[in-house]
Parts: structure tokens; sequence; C-alpha cells
């Protein structure tokens, strides 16, 4: 199973679409539908700022965080809206409204009722990531040196090891993960 799987299969769980629906109102199915749409380019957003300038290190900022380690449902509940805001900020930029509006006709809701649903959802996004690094960081994972601090090649190589664990195929050469080719199989898993 890799990453994007792995997240969307947590958030579309029955606790947690009951957890959104307790705060949002809507219908289990409806959330379903959002996070369908939404996990996927959340990712792709995700992957294309790791890539930009200054993106790989905002984005282990980020990582570092958000490291709620309680389950899904309980993260759900008590997400703190305003983050998740400020996190869709940082990853959709100048292209929020118009990604916002876009989602928002695919699920068949309104980009209010689209943006609490996000809201909710994006520090869990960010949690997921971060304790996949942890678990790969305690695996020893492929690709991933902590001699000299966590940088971007470390998160490479953890989003390396979660994508090739799916995939079954090795993202890795002889001189480790190679971080371009993370980010388009990344990228390519949308």
């Amino acid at each position: 199973m890799n990453l994007l799987n792995i997240l969307t299969s947590a958030l579309t769980s029955k606790p947690a679409l009951h957890a959104i629906a307790e705060k949002t109102g809507l219908s289990e199915k409806t959330i379903a539908a959002i996070i369908g749409i939404a996990v996927p380019l959340l990712i792709k957003y995700l992957t294309s700022n790791a890539k930009a300038e200054g993106g790989a290190s905002s984005l282990l900022e980020a990582l570092g965080q958000h490291k709620n380690k309680k389950p899904v449902e309980a993260q759900l509940k008590e997400a703190d809206e305003e983050d998740g805001l400020a996190i869709l900020g940082h990853i959709f930029g100048k292209k929020q409204d118009a990604v916002v509006k876009e989602m928002s006709t695919k699920a068949g809701v309104e980009p209010k009722t689209l943006i609490k649903v996000l809201g909710i959802i994006a520090p869990f996004i960010l949690s997921g990531l971060s304790a996949t690094a942890h678990s790969a960081n305690s695996q020893q994972a492929a690709g991933v040196d902590l001699s000299d601090g966590f940088d971007m090649s470390d998160l490479m190589g953890i989003l390396g090891t979660a994508v090739s664990a799916g995939s079954g195929h090795s993202q890795q050469n002889d001189s480790g993960v190679n971080g371009g080719q993370l980010l388009n199989t990344l990228l390519s898993l949308m």
C-alpha cells in the first residue's frame, strides 16, 4: 500500500468519517467523496512545493510541527481548523481559490463547505507524513542518514521507502534515493 492509499484509507475509515461528519454536518458519503478528491491533490501540491527552492525545508519544518500520534478519529475531532487553513494556504498558495473551486465542483459541495473539511484534514495529512518519517527512521530506512540531522535527502529516503513499499519498485540507486525520481513517482500516483 502506498502513502496516498494509507492516508486516504485512514481518512475514509468509519471513525474518521464520523468525526468529520460531527464537525461539519455533512454525510459520510459526501465526506468520503471530498477526501477521495482532496488527498491526491494535497499530496501532489506538497510534492510540487518540495521541489521548489525553499519548499523542502518548509515542508520539513511543517512536519516537525505536526507530530500528533493520537488515533485518526481523535486527531480529526481535535483538529485546529485555523492551523488547517494556514496549512492549505502554504500548500496551494495563490492557486488556492482555483483549486478549491475545482474540487468543490467535482465533489458537488460549496467551496465554503469544502474548505472546512480541508481545514480539518490538513493537520492530519502532515501528522501522517511525519509519522511515516518517524516510522521509517526507526526502521533505518534506505537513504536515510541522520548523522548530519534530518534534511531533505532524509525526507526523500523516507517517502521513497513508503512509495517503494507500496509500489514494489525501488527508487534507489547507488547514491541513495534520487529526490527528483521520488517526486515524479509521487506525482505519477495521482
